[in-house]
């Protein structure tokens, strides 16, 4: 095992405390203030949103857009930051109401087409290769609406155009099964990497694959990690918990399932997740019934503590003792022997 961990978070993780239910119960932090709190934490790279990085970016030219994300990188190394991705955020403008790519307006696929090189200058003048593509609104809330292979071939062609866009950038697809749509067409890993295949460059196409997404799809998330993993495809990762198929919680690393988050740092750590440069991205967020101030940040601490003290808990197993269950096909030796281990035992 001999993974490396570095973590990042974005700003939309330090948040106000608004859930899909309700409004925010805590002040803003500016942006300004958020940075200084990145090392403070243990943490050593930002992820963007494009207009985290570069606000009212659809009010500004190319030119003005490259010039303000060459401040912003300027001021990620007064902080000793990096970026470590760039996402466009296609599911706020009113144009993206009926889907980014997939809308059926001709003239609101092009605008979503525009934000995503722009999204990309944005990238290139905070030196990341690596774009993240949240599909949030590329489905449907009822299926005539729209025909699903039309769909899937609008994404891809998107996708292979961003490519040729710019030679070097790679983009990395976040799956997840629903909300805010109620049916999307990317919904999982496998999908995912399926669509690469429809690219000019497969190799520039992978995925982030967040522990919640894959709980909403009915999926382990160390499996999923694994399913990319083989292909060479994971480049980044959202770790947090969920609490069954509800709402995206973002809840802390592990304070759901100890178990699983434990399989899904093993997987990671045996496979030497980190020694090509990824990082190990917390898209987490408080509680809204936290108070306001540093408890509201506990739970970046938090998860980043849990994910090295499970870490340190994996590398202690005893990997011939586990071959031995494994051989002896006694599982349920196994099973007790991964509980008595997360008890301390």
């Amino acid at each position: 095992m001999a993974g490396t961990f570095r973590f990042s978070f974005g700003p939309w993780n330090i948040h106000e405390g608004a859930d899909p239910f309700g409004p925010p119960v805590r002040d803003s932090l500016p942006f300004h203030e958020k940075l200084a709190i990145y090392q403070r934490l243990g943490f050593g790279a930002v992820q963007f949103h494009d207009d985290d990085a570069v606000p009212n970016l659809n009010d500004l030219t190319p030119a003005q857009i490259a010039a303000a994300a060459g401040r912003l990188k300027d001021t990620l190394a007064e902080h000793g930051l990096v970026a470590e991705f760039v996402a466009p955020r296609l599911w706020e403008d009113p144009r993206t109401i009926d889907g980014a790519f997939t809308s059926n307006d001709p003239a609101c696929r092009a605008y979503a087409r525009d934000r995503f090189k722009r999204t990309i200058d944005i990238a290139n003048a905070l030196g990341t290769d690596l774009v993240v593509l949240w599909l949030a609104r590329e489905g449907t809330y009822i299926r005539e609406a729209k025909n699903s292979r039309w769909a899937v071939d609008q994404i891809a062609e998107v996708i292979d155009d961003m490519l040729g866009y710019d030679d070097a950038i790679r983009i990395c697809v976040e799956p997840k099964p629903n909300e805010p749509m109620d049916h999307t067409y990317i919904p999982t890993t496998g999908h995912a990497l399926a669509l690469a295949q429809r690219t000019r460059d497969p190799d520039r196409v992978g995925v982030n694959i967040e522990s919640a997404h894959a709980i909403l799809a009915g999926l382990d998330p160390s499996d999923e990690m694994g399913f990319a993993l083989s292909f060479g495809k994971l480049w980044t990762v959202h770790l947090n918990d969920q609490n069954g198929l509800k709402f995206d919680q973002d809840k802390s690393f592990g304070s759901v399932d100890l178990r699983r988050a434990l399989n899904q740092v093993r997987i990671l750590d045996i496979h030497d997740y980190g020694k090509r440069g990824e990082w190990v991205g917390l898209d987490v967020k408080a509680m809204r019934t936290q108070k306001d101030g540093d408890p509201a940040l506990k739970h970046l601490a938090n998860s980043r503590e849990i994910f090295l003290k499970l870490v340190d808990l994996s590398r202690r197993l005893d990997q011939a003792e586990i071959d031995i269950f494994i051989a002896e096909r006694d599982y349920e030796g196994l099973d007790r022997y991964i509980m008595l281990s997360l008890l301390g035992e």
